[in-house]
């Protein structure tokens, strides 16, 4: 999945809360000083070239919707994260968390439960 910038992140975010939406629409969320219509057209036209949304044509206007969910970007995100910071290592990752965050052994022990209770359902 390709990485969207912070301003493409934020456009989507839009998308996935709100649902459907014409370039215009969008405009209304933002507070002043709001970004010009050509450059939030701009960035959506590319969102969509990148596969995060679609159209449908309504005469010489297009409304946009997301195709990719916020969960499944959230899960991709996550990967690259993973592959990129812990070379695709997951039990690296729970060990960073262990040692940088301070998590406890009881907050562990937590966890494990609900991986457990998971896998049993």
């Amino acid at each position: 999945m390709k990485r969207l910038t912070t301003r493409e992140e934020e456009i989507m975010g839009w998308f996935w809360e709100k649902g459907s939406l014409f370039v215009k629409e969008l405009l209304t969320y933002y507070e002043e000083p709001k970004p010009h219509f050509n450059t939030l057209s701009t960035i959506v036209r590319g969102l969509e070239e990148k596969g995060f949304l679609s159209h449908r044509a309504y005469g010489n206007t297009y409304q946009y919707f997301a195709v990719i969910s916020e969960e499944d970007y959230s899960k991709g995100t996550l990967k690259n994260v993973i592959a990129k910071y812990f070379n695709n290592s997951y039990l690296g990752v729970v060990s960073s968390l262990i040692k940088e965050e301070d998590i406890s052994v009881d907050e562990l022990r937590k966890l494990l439960d609900d991986v457990e209770q998971t896998n049993k359902s």
